[in-house]
């Protein structure tokens, strides 16, 4: 039986957090879904996600760039426009994203009933 050194598993699990911590990010998970469909313009994400800060996209756009999900494309207009796209990378995780939303959208009652019982046993 081999046992792989505790330092080698623990630095695994730190790396599949951090990807996971990306990807799970409510605005990334959006972002991603928005870009499916091809390059959209800053603004028009903004406007496509109700409730995102324009500092919050420029964070979430920058990272999914540095984890080379997401391209960013300036075009040398006046004014510049700059177009967002998913990368093959990114485009390998929408797929996965799209399951687990329609796996969160088919279970959502049986959730909230859970919720509504787990709630109602600590009101008593």
């Amino acid at each position: 039986m081999t046992i792989e050194p505790p330092d080698l598993a623990h630095e695994d699990c730190r790396k599949v957090s951090r990807v996971l911590a990306r990807v799970g990010d409510k605005w990334t998970l959006l972002i991603v879904m928005l870009l499916r469909d091809g390059p959209r313009r800053f603004n028009e994400i903004k406007r496509m996600i109700g409730g995102i800060s324009q500092r919050m996209l420029t964070l979430t756009l920058k990272g999914l760039e540095r984890d080379g999900m997401v391209t960013r494309t300036v075009f040398p207009t006046i004014p510049p426009r700059v177009d967002y796209e998913l990368t093959d990378l990114g485009r390998s995780l929408s797929q996965p994203v799209l399951e687990l939303g329609q796996w969160a959208r088919a279970h959502i009652p049986e959730i909230d009933a859970a919720q509504a019982r787990f709630d109602h046993r600590q009101e008593d």
